[in-house]
């Protein structure tokens, strides 16, 4: 009763209708387009590692993060996501012409930008987020958009393979490339006042400073520190556990397609924990909500080792349960805790720290699995998670369940 009415305070505010409309617009293309592109690369190559260095080149640009989220914090955030989302649209329809190997440098040089304008895209969502969005709704407003950004994870694929069988790949970059535009209709309907940025430093744009900024707030604040490096921390593990699906896919009995199955099983978990998310926020603090998902995750993970098609799903669903907890967690911290102005340098560094522990994770995962019993190797990283969740448990002082006052001078009103 309590989640339904929050969320119904979520919805009834105009501007958390848009962000949440904006989420199912810009997911559905990404989602799309991350598993076209792959597909796409091997037909025209037959080469599964040039397939893969597509998945690379989205995700290399994170480890810039910090570096980028610098121009969320340098332009008004609106007018910054209405700009990087033209330019993707323009970018993306530039890769009708790839039909070759020889057009390959396009597709990975598109999805390398698309990479980086999405550190800068999710960094001044973030920061115009917090502050368009009722600051005791931030947690039921994440939950939300972690519910939506699973439910097209769950969609899109299917109809991203659909489109690219009838048009090919260049069919999935004109959808994608019409998903920002809708986006920037979205973005152009908010209504939010931005005061203008402060100027740069003397001498000009001292970017290295300006960077150093976000890092030096988020790694002396004595509340995100812990929730980010436990975000970093699950993720990695996260990341291996993910590597190792199609050994427990095979020790299931079932060929490779039965993944397909199992994602599927741990999106709805996703889905439902993004539904709770606000109520248990409030209820049990961050520290805590986010230590038991870790823990529930760390459950899911240890008992995969069990090859049991019934327990299969059981944990697939408590893994996509437990996941997305400390996930939201962090962001709703970083958000409710830093000024305005710092905020889209944080919202950047946060991301980087929690998100590239993951790929990290992929290609470790990969290469242990070759080597060790995926079993045992499933057993230590629910311990590891399990070590994850009690060191958060341990000190819970400064969880406090009140949402701060907003700083001052705290940017968009």
């Amino acid at each position: 009763m309590t989640t339904t009415w929050t969320a119904t305070r979520v919805l009834r505010d105009g501007n958390a209708r848009l962000y949440l409309t904006g989420v199912v617009i810009s997911g559905f293309g990404t989602s799309a387009l991350w598993l076209a592109s792959g597909v796409w690369v091997k037909d025209l190559t037959g080469s599964d590692g040039l397939a893969a260095l597509c998945m690379l080149a989205m995700w290399a640009p994170t480890l810039a993060g910090p570096l980028l989220g610098t121009l969320a914090d340098r332009f008004r955030r609106r007018t910054l996501l209405i700009a990087v989302s033209l330019l993707m649209a323009v970018l993306l329809l530039t890769l009708c012409s790839v039909d070759s190997p020889r057009g390959l440098w396009l597709l990975y040089a598109v999805l390398f930008v698309y990479g980086a304008s999405g550190v800068v895209h999710d960094a001044a969502e973030s920061a115009l987020i917090a502050a368009a969005v009722d600051r005791s709704l931030l947690g039921d407003f994440n939950g939300l958009r972690m519910t939506a950004n699973e439910g097209m994870k769950l969609l899109a694929p299917l109809a991203g393979a659909g489109l690219y069988a009838v048009y090919g790949g260049a069919g999935v970059a004109v959808l994608d490339a019409v998903t920002f535009l809708l986006a920037t209709v979205v973005y152009a309907c908010l209504r939010v006042r931005e005061d203008r940025p402060p100027a740069p430093p003397t001498p000009p744009d001292r970017l290295r400073g300006r960077t150093a900024e976000g890092v030096r707030y988020l790694w002396g604040h004595p509340a995100l520190r812990p929730l980010v490096l436990a975000g970093g921390a699950t993720m990695l593990c996260a990341g291996l556990s993910g590597a190792l699906v199609y050994a427990v896919v095979d020790a299931l009995g079932h060929s490779p397609a039965y993944a397909g199955v199992l994602y599927a099983v741990q999106g709805a978990g996703s889905v439902i924990v993004g539904l709770l998310s606000g109520a248990a926020l409030r209820r049990l603090g961050e520290r805590r909500f986010a230590a038991y998902g870790i823990a529930v995750l760390a459950v899911g993970v240890a008992l995969r080792a069990v090859p049991d098609d019934p327990l299969a799903w059981v944990c697939c669903l408590a893994i996509g349960a437990g996941l997305p907890a400390v996930l939201i967690v962090a962001l709703t911290a970083v958000q409710r805790e830093t000024p305005g102005p710092l905020l889209g340098r944080v919202t950047a560094t946060a991301n980087t720290l929690v998100y590239t522990p993951n790929v990290v994770g992929l290609a470790t995962g990969a290469a242990l699995v070759e080597l060790f019993d995926h079993r045992l190797l499933l057993a230590v990283l629910g311990l590891a998670l399990a070590a994850t969740a009690t060191t958060l448990l341990r000190h819970p002082a400064g969880d406090g369940r009140a949402v701060p006052a907003a700083p001052p001078g705290d940017g968009p009103v």
